[in-house]
């Protein structure tokens, strides 16, 4: 029988797709708690009175357009007596949801990268951290302060019971304290990415990082207390009532609960990644993993699973693979391992592992304490001495795959090492946190590594390999492997790409500071398509044959740079008339005002002549580029923008209105045209051009993030190409705007251009960038 303190299994929860992670205990019903998961989901369970003693799903919630990564609950108040649920996700947004409508009530924007973290106040203040390197405070569905300072991710973030202080936790090693907006302590001491944040009082808090430690500070800066006894990267934790022990899982496939300052017990799971937990109302502990599923652990006896759900639980995790890299099995050679009889003698720790030899197997036991026995945690693979000729040895271990990336000049090599019976995601995961690439491209390599091995049983050579990027065969099978004709950034190292790739040596591309216009024009076939379209115009808007002149006359004069006639004060006018014409048939106009603001007088007279006069064409362009307007008019609303920057006073009128421009153009990123790429992604260009030099880092962060929101669906190689000089144009001879766009990860996302060949000019142009962010 289990010792008091011991826990064991309560239940699975099966219903997500993919990895839960996120959890949060709910304040309604009873004994509820929340969960958030990659499938782009939340769901609330509550307990049922079934003999199984588990949970079942009450309310499903939608709204997230990508993966869901936090959750937590919004306390209840007189309007929302059951509370509200905050998710954030990998979509920029934060839903807010009820506990009964599937939909979110409301949906917060602003942050320009995954919302990672999450975390509730009084009053219904909601604190929130981004990849974007941000954290920002809520209240009353509105922004009301930036919390700007981590120079890397913003992984986790709390708000203090008193005082109005709010902690912030980076991938830049370093832990915020703030008060009002104002940052007022920084805390160092992890030597890596801070993942998760707990609150044990108004004064005192925990941190755990990719460093494997868990700290105790003080809120007024020292850390009292360092925890070790993970073996890989901790990724959450949860505080007991008492506010002394706690809770904490990680990357190395464990629960931990931690009791009067030691780790008491350490039970281990079947899935790799153990995201998040929560401590229930009961003192239950719910953990979320890779595996989709949602398991509760208890000390109450009553409570604990049934002996055969126990017993298959223990089964499960026996037959798991254990990669000896990602846990604290140390380095493993078979011929050294004892027998079985080796498991007759007891441990002495809770959790303390042991590795026997079973015939040609490795196998791994974990001491339980409570129940003075020896637990099978699974197999390890990658025995020194287990070679065969169909695997691929890499770190003294084999593999049935190791792809290879090689370095440009001359640097080392990554490799992806993958046995068919590994979990590809995990895998794919587990390599781009060990490289630290960018977790944006999760879904390619996962789906690069299932493409490669279709078919295959175990130790099968691979046929072939495939860009995980653009899906193109680029290497053949080797002793070692495969190689990725791709490049990734490594912080620190250098630009990798295949080793087939281009040099470039000299810079044509960028920084480009002068306008890139849209000069095309046929006047004959605009004026023919204006007139045809004023034949049918409601009355009210009908032009008479003069103005239908006067306007001809200005896109003549426009057009010609030799032309003797001037634009007139009048057809300027008439031309900003005309310019609002119902929007099924402005767009020859349009064509007319995109081609007439190159022209000096009329840049003059429409972007600056009169303060007002600039914002109204600003608001009225913007008007036109709304997401549901006609993609003739975006596209035409774009290039006049663009067009705009041909004169010093367009300049100056898009620099003052550029935080609502590019805001407005970035919801176009995902319109499925090409055209409206090109322009929108010259919009960005000519912003970059006008920012170069100049110490605005706020102006070029949203360069960056539009940019990089763009590449992440457009196809147009023309349109890559814009973009492509657009952020090497912002981050040329800046080190700060090099540094953001690291965090940003835009060097992993730029990656798969540096083989493009057709044309040549956008792989030349990634691997420039590339260079410039090295």
């Amino acid at each position: 029988m289990a010792t008091p303190n011991s826990y064991k299994l309560s239940c699975s929860i099966p219903g997500h797709e993919m990895d839960v992670r996120g959890l949060s205990a709910a304040f309604f019903p009873d004994g509820a708690f929340v969960s958030v998961s990659r499938d782009r989901t939340g769901r609330v369970w509550v307990p049922n009175s079934s003999p199984d003693r588990g949970f079942t799903e009450m309310h499903c919630m939608t709204g997230h357009q990508n993966f869901v990564s936090c959750v937590c609950i919004i306390a209840p108040s007189d309007t929302y007596p059951r509370g509200l649920i905050a998710t954030g996700g990998n979509d920029h947004n934060i839903c807010v949801f009820t506990l009964d409508q599937p939909q979110p009530l409301f949906t917060l924007k602003g942050h320009k990268n995954t919302v990672c973290t999450l975390s509730s106040g009084k009053f219904g203040t909601l604190l929130s951290g981004s990849w974007d390197t941000t954290a920002k405070v809520w209240l009353n569905e509105k922004c009301m302060m930036t919390l700007q300072g981590h120079t890397a991710a913003v992984w986790a973030v709390v708000i203090l019971p008193e005082q109005g202080l709010m902690l912030s936790g980076s991938a830049d090693k370093t832990i915020k304290l703030w008060k009002a907006g104002h940052c007022e302590k920084t805390f160092t001491g992890h030597e890596d990415c801070v993942r998760g944040l707990a609150v044990v009082s108004d004064l005192e808090f925990f941190s755990c990082s990719n460093d494997t430690s868990i700290r105790r500070w003080l809120v007024t800066g020292e850390c009292v207390q360092v925890y070790y006894s993970h073996t890989n990267y901790i990724y959450s934790l949860a505080v007991f009532p008492n506010g002394q022990d706690f809770v904490s899982t990680g990357e190395d496939r464990t629960l931990r609960i931690w009791k009067q300052g030691e780790c008491q017990q350490t039970i281990r799971l079947p899935a790799q990644s153990v995201w998040c937990c929560c401590i229930l109302p009961n003192g239950d502990i719910a953990v979320g993993a890779s595996d989709g599923l949602i398991r509760v652990f208890t000390e109450v006896e009553d409570r604990m699973a049934s002996p055969q759900d126990l017993q298959a639980f223990e089964d499960e995790l026996s037959k798991t693979t254990i990669d000896p890299k990602t846990g604290d099995l140390g380095d493993i050679k078979m011929e050294d391992l004892p027998g079985r009889d080796h498991l007759d003698e007891p441990g002495n720790r809770e959790g303390q592992t042991r590795l026997i030899k079973e015939g040609q197997k490795v196998e791994a036991y974990q001491w339980s304490v409570a129940d003075s026995r020896w637990m099978k945690i699974g197999d390890v693979v990658g025995g020194s001495n287990q070679q065969t000729s169909k695997k691929v040895n890499y770190e003294g271990k084999e593999y049935d795959f190791v792809f290879t990336i090689d370095i440009n000049e001359g640097g080392p090599s990554m490799k992806l090492p993958y046995n068919v019976t590994d979990d590809p995601w995990l895998t794919a995961h587990n390599f781009l946190q060990k490289n630290e690439l960018s977790p944006m491209f999760l879904d390619q390599v996962a789906n690069f590594i299932i493409e490669n091995t279709k078919g295959h049983t175990l130790g099968a050579a691979p046929p072939s390999a495939a860009d995980p990027f653009t899906g193109k065969a680029t290497g053949s099978t080797s002793a070692i492997g495969v190689t990725f004709a791709c490049l990734l950034f490594f912080p620190g190292g250098g630009a990798y790409s295949s080793a087939a790739s281009r040099q470039t040596s000299t810079n044509i591309y960028f920084p480009k500071t002068d306008g890139v216009t849209f000069e095309q024009a046929n006047a004959t076939q605009i004026m023919a398509k204006l007139r045809e379209l004023n034949g049918g115009a409601p009355g009210e808007y009908r032009l008479s044959e003069e103005v239908l002149g006067s306007l001809e006359k200005l896109l003549v004069s426009v057009c010609d740079p030799c032309a003797s006639e001037q634009p007139t004060t009048e057809q300027i006018s008439l031309l900003w008339k005309t310019s609002h014409w119902p929007e099924d048939i402005v767009f020859p106009v349009l064509d007319i005002l995109r081609l007439a603001v190159r022209h000096p007088q009329v840049n003059e007279s429409l972007c600056g002549g009169d303060a007002d006069d600039g914002v109204a064409l600003c608001n009225h362009l913007l008007s036109l580029m709304k997401p549901q307007a006609r993609p003739a008019n975006q596209m035409l609303a774009l290039r006049t923008l663009c067009n705009c920057f041909s004169g010093w006073r367009g300049r100056a009128l898009l620099l003052a209105q550029r935080e609502a421009v590019l805001s407005h153009a970035a919801d176009l990123c995902s319109v499925c045209n090409k055209n409206i790429h090109i322009a929108l992604a010259t919009l960005v260009l000519n912003y970059a051009g006008s920012l170069h030099g100049q110490p605005d880092l706020e102006a070029k962060a949203q360069c960056l993030s539009v940019a990089s929101a763009a590449l992440e669906s457009v196809q147009d190689k023309e349109a890559v190409f814009r973009l492509l000089v657009a952020l090497g144009t912002t981050v040329a001879s800046d080190q700060t705007a090099q540094d953001l766009a690291k965090s940003l990860g835009v060097t992993s996302q730029i990656a798969k251009y540096t083989s493009v060949t057709d044309p040549a000019k956008v792989g030349e142009c990634c691997q420039l960038v590339l260079k410039e962010l090295q």
